[in-house]
């Protein structure tokens, strides 16, 4: 169907009729067993909640709070908060306390709907009491209203709720550079223009099946996995846990799929432990056996029905996506932020460039600027941050290209390139921001330690490199102070790791022997710390001990 200027609860609507008997999500509910939404169902239910939310007389477009990992009542709470004519405010599953208790206040939550959790204990503390809470069935055990009783004794809503397509839809929570989180506020057309965009350059049709797993509180999996779902009409799976992630995948044996450089990798060493590269290698070069390799291979992953794939949130390592090309799949990386709800740039089949994000997606102008940083304009790109009107004046510019504090490079035909960044905050393997002054500071109580860089973009966990204190660099050379500073560091790493959310905590302290001084160019001439120059100095070092991690999480650098 053409969904030119159709707003997601159009959408909603148009599924509603055209498709109520089809299944649109498959939901697993443990042992095996699983429960089928239809359409029909789906929207009843959201109605259902939507007239719950109604009678509870909330002020106009209050914002509407939203834990828990993908499940099938994650999309129907998103309808249902939209069909009140409320505001979806999502949360990651696995932050702390003082980051849930800092997100709900912020947006003034007044009503919180909790879901899947893994350690909904360790989240709790951090919900205001005054906030209302709404039990999903898959949820922690808990004495909340829940929703099955909720919509077994509301009505549906009866009208088709029509929202404006400048009103703010959702507001996505991201790391900002205090390390205070900032709300990215996103109206239902930058929803909208990012979907069908989206689904222009993969040739998305109903005929699809994709598995929800990486987390709908993320813009990339909320774009091209629930917006695109809504946009196509295709069907939609979930995945139970990690433990049944390969018999999900098979399950749902999906037509594309989207996936994070870390689990790509972890799909392969799951192959070559089975498999050793070398023999593996050797066995593709036999005519004979070669398809029939692939085949089993992709078929072990629950990969081979799948016509397109997806990488996304950092740049994956050429050798992977060589790998992976050469058993058939070709992974297609895109690039995108909060900022413009993921819509940015993505490769296209037969057009990728090992290396590049791929091209600008349609209505996406791209520029670099003189100091070399990306700037993007597109009508998928944000409202602003959450009050806080400096911020976004200072994200935009005067013509309003938004700011994304990457640099990069663009080829004869378009592709850009990632090739820095000029923000401090930087983004791990998993796609998270990390903001490192906060982390820092918090190493900086040891009183060992002088100096210290949080870094690791592109790695799984980030990591600290420190230059300890002027009177504790000579001891090193004495056996037993090393082996007391090691333990210290240990402590030291247990203690911070505490107190961030779980994508922030550190992987290992390293003890770095060099003096950073102004003579040698790691400090500026007010003794400020160069982090591009310490980070380039160390690269190659880093690298290898990001491999020999499982060793110890302290070491020095000799």
């Amino acid at each position: 169907m053409d969904t030119t200027n159709k707003l997601p609860l159009d959408m909603v609507d148009h599924w509603e009729k055209a498709k109520a008997n089809s299944v649109y999500m498959t939901q697993p509910i443990g042992d095996g067993k699983t429960v089928d939404y239809t359409w029909g169902r789906a929207v009843d239910e959201a109605r259902r909640m939507a007239s719950y939310l109604k009678s509870l007389n909330l002020p106009e477009k209050s914002r509407i709070g939203l834990i828990s990992k993908n499940c099938a009542h994650w999309i129907m709470t998103d309808w249902a908060i939209w069909m009140a004519g409320h505001i979806s405010v999502p949360l990651y599953p696995t932050l702390n306390a003082d980051t849930v208790n800092y997100i709900l206040n912020h947006a003034e939550c007044e009503v919180v709907f909790v879901g899947k959790l893994d350690d909904w204990d360790m989240m709790k503390p951090g919900v205001p009491e005054s906030v209302r809470c709404i039990s999903f069935p898959l949820s922690p055990p808990n004495d909340f209203e829940t929703w099955d009783d909720i919509v077994a004794k509301y009505p549906p809503l009866e009208e088709n709720v029509k929202r404006d397509a400048d009103e703010l839809a959702t507001i996505v929570y991201t790391s900002g550079s205090t390390g205070k989180p900032k709300g990215v506020m996103l109206s239902f057309y930058n929803m909208a223009y990012a979907a069908e965009g989206g689904m222009e350059v993969l040739g998305v049709s109903s005929e699809e099946r994709m598995l929800s797993y990486l987390p709908l509180a993320h813009v990339f999996e909320r774009t091209f996995v629930e917006l695109a779902s809504l946009y196509a009409g295709f069907h939609l799976y979930f995945a139970e846990s990690l433990d049944t992630f390969v018999q999900d995948l098979q399950r749902a044996q999906p037509t594309l799929f989207l996936s994070v450089p870390r689990l790509w990798v972890k799909f392969q060493h799951g192959v070559l432990q089975k498999l050793p590269k070398k023999k593996l290698d050797r066995l593709l070069k036999i005519p004979v056996v070669n398809k029939l390799i692939k085949k089993k291979i992709l078929k072990g992953l629950g990969l081979d029905k799948v016509k397109l794939a997806g990488s996304g949130s950092a740049p994956l390592a050429s050798d992977v996506l060589d790998w992976y090309r050469n058993l058939g799949l070709e992974l297609l990386e895109g690039y995108g932020m909060s900022e413009n709800f993921a819509y940015s740039h993505m490769s296209k089949p037969g057009r990728s460039r090992t290396g590049y994000v791929g091209e600008s997606a349609p209505g996406v102008e791209t520029r670099i600027s003189p100091e070399g940083e990306i700037q993007i304009k597109s009508p998928a790109t944000m409202m602003g941050y959450y009050k806080d009107e400096e911020k976004t004046r200072e994200t935009f510019t005067e013509d309003g290209f938004l700011k994304t504090g990457d640099k990069g490079e663009i080829d004869e035909m378009g592709r850009l390139k990632i090739t820095g960044r000029i923000k401090e905050i930087f983004k791990t393997s998993k796609g998270k921001y990390i903001a490192p002054a906060p982390i820092e500071n918090r190493l900086m109580s040891h009183d060992a330690i002088e100096m210290v860089c949080v870094s690791g973009a592109n790695q799984t966990q980030p990591h600290a490199l420190v230059m300890l204190a002027e009177e504790s660099r000579p001891k090193m050379a004495d056996e037993a102070f090393r082996k007391e500073i090691e333990e210290s560091f240990k402590k030291l790493i247990a203690d911070v790791n505490k107190t961030v959310d779980p994508h922030e905590q550190l992987a290992f302290i390293t003890v770095m022997s060099d003096e950073w001084s102004i003579e040698n160019s790691f400090l500026t001439p007010t003794m400020k710390l160069k982090r591009n120059v310490v980070e380039d100095a160390y690269q190659e070092q880093v690298d290898n001990w990001y491999a020999q991690i499982g060793r110890a999480s302290c070491r020095e650098r000799v």
